[in-house]
């Protein structure tokens, strides 16, 4: 049994692995800390595989969201350690400048209305399946949402026109 168990989970971590480390990222915003996050998530899922029915993305994107919250509250902000030198990579996207505008302005905010757009715009998820999965009303996800988008165009002057001209380019 424990061999069909260790089966079953290593092909979903295969399969599904890179797509939840995208979203761990999109909450966390760093590789290190995105990849902590998945793991502590993967964890807790193989001690309860055996009881998880159906599809456990979903299951493991929660306990994602919730690990990143909670993590949050547990602990001040760091400050970041600057490095003399970045590493050499590709821009990915037609506009490396929005990405890092866009990827500084995500880090600014709570961690809750971080979830809330992760799941919103980068699940596609609707109202109602956002509230589901962070057990809240959807008139908070709704207002949560409100709120990140304002501060996000505080952060980023004119980002309704960088990404209108961003999406007509692609």
């Amino acid at each position: 049994m424990a061999e069909v168990i260790d089966g079953e989970f290593t092909a979903f971590v295969t399969e599904r692995g890179p797509a939840l480390l995208r979203v761990a990222y999109a909450l966390a915003g760093n590789q290190h800390a995105a990849e902590d996050l998945l793991q502590n998530a993967l964890a807790k899922a193989y001690a309860r595989w055996p009881r998880i029915r159906g599809d456990a993305e979903p299951y493991v994107k929660r306990i994602l969201y919730h690990d990143q919250v909670s993590g949050w509250r547990r602990r001040s902000r760091r400050a970041e350690v600057p490095f003399a030198e970045l590493p050499d990579r590709a821009a990915a996207g037609p506009d490396p400048d929005l990405r890092l505008l866009l990827r500084e302005a995500l880090r600014a905010l709570p961690p809750r209305q971080r979830a809330v757009l992760t799941l919103r715009y980068l699940e596609d998820l609707s109202v109602d399946q956002t509230a589901a999965l962070l057990g809240c009303r959807a008139g908070t996800v709704a207002s949560q949402t409100a709120k990140a988008l304002a501060r996000l165009r505080q952060l980023v002057p004119g980002l309704d026109e960088l990404t209108s001209r961003t999406e007509v380019t692609r």
